[in-house]
């Protein structure tokens, strides 16, 4: 057989050689596994932007509720329950992006409410809220907390835990009509912040009483008439218990809050004027609250069938909102006796009211 110098070099190969190339290979083998490990393990920590964004687009739960009616169908609305409905989106406003987005704004905190709508029943507290809601300015709880008259116990935390998140720059704010006629709330409010703004709507006592035994009587349609629970048995005197007549002596309570708060830390609202000129009362309110003046006539439309304005949206051609199929209750006829004697009953409270806020309401 022929000699061949490839055939040689091809078969004998040293065996140093042979292991070093060998281990050389597994070495560049090791090294892209680990690279190939390293990137898989690195794409499913990134998270899915497109997911994230998609999740923070869509609506989220409102705790504040999310529908407003009509102003006179909101005076005589339950205060134990939010009055919105889930039609109404409020007009003109930037925040609730920001609150369905609160993942992308983590500067948003649950913060103690530095305004309060402390009263009063049957008075136009929720017409008055719905209207601030439309502040960008302003975050208020929805439904009524309740917290310094019935739940005090469950401690600040639980309380603040109730407050919608809003920005370092939001005003916080909730409304509870019957702290104003609660003896221990002003105490109460003061240990919180003794700067706390309250605002209180008042409306015709008489007016306010007849309304307030209205909403009883639909829910409990058995109850005595107005006229026989306004006195005391037979003797023909008013019956200053009966919470009804007891709510309009707001000269009264005003006392309490005055060993608290100074009268400047305290604005009445009309809740008459709520509905004839919702926009200048608003104005007050926001002008005390230290706010931009956003809630204008743009915000009201008078709607001519009901009777009242409602809320609109102030740019576009969306239909004004007038909600109320439950609310707006017809009064029932009282006796003009009744009423007059009424009437007689609070003029010493009414006049004492406006010496003391410095403003005739007109209600005599």
């Amino acid at each position: 057989m022929e000699y061949s110098p490839v055939f040689h070099a091809l078969h004998v190969v040293p065996s140093s050689h042979l292991k070093n190339k060998v281990f050389i290979f597994c070495i560049m083998l090791t090294l892209w596994v680990y690279m190939i490990y390293c990137c898989v393990g690195y794409s499913s920590t990134v998270p899915d932007l497109q997911a994230y964004y998609s999740r923070a687009d869509q609506p989220q739960v409102d705790p504040r509720g999310s529908s407003v009616g009509p102003l006179r169908d909101l005076l005589n609305n339950d205060n134990d329950l939010d009055s919105r409905g889930d039609d109404w989106e409020d007009a003109g406003r930037t925040e609730d992006h920001l609150e369905n987005n609160h993942l992308l704004n983590v500067s948003e905190a649950n913060k103690l409410p530095q305004a309060i709508i402390i009263g009063v029943k049957k008075g136009g507290t929720r017409a008055l809220l719905e209207f601030l809601r439309l502040h960008p300015d302003v975050r208020a709880a929805g439904a009524e907390p309740h917290f310094f008259d019935r739940n005090y116990d469950k401690g600040l935390e639980w309380y603040r835990e109730l407050m919608p998140k809003s920005s370092q720059d939001q005003l916080t704010m909730e409304k509870t009509p019957s702290y104003y006629i609660t003896k221990e709330v002003p105490a109460r409010i003061h240990a919180m912040s003794k700067d706390t703004k309250l605002i209180v709507v008042v409306r015709d006592p008489v007016t306010r009483a007849i309304s307030d035994y209205t909403q009883t009587r639909s829910k409990k349609p058995d109850i005595p008439s107005f006229e026989s629970l306004t006195f005391k048995n037979t003797s023909g005197v008013i019956d200053a218990a009966w919470s009804a007549v007891q709510i309009g002596m707001y000269a009264k309570h005003l006392e309490r809050w005055l060993q608290y708060f100074p009268m400047e830390q305290l604005l009445f609202v009309s809740g008459e004027r709520l509905i004839s000129d919702p926009a200048g009362e608003v104005a007050r309110v926001q002008d005390f609250l230290r706010l931009r003046r956003v809630v204008t006539e743009k915000h009201f439309h008078f709607n001519p069938t009901k009777g009242f304005p409602c809320l609109k949206r102030p740019e576009g051609n969306s239909k004004p909102h007038c909600l109320g199929k439950t609310k707006g209750r017809t009064h029932p006829n009282i006796d003009p006796e009744v009423v007059q004697r009424l009437r007689e009953f609070y003029k010493p409270f009414n006049r004492k009211f406006y010496q003391m806020i410095g403003h005739d309401f007109g209600w005599d």
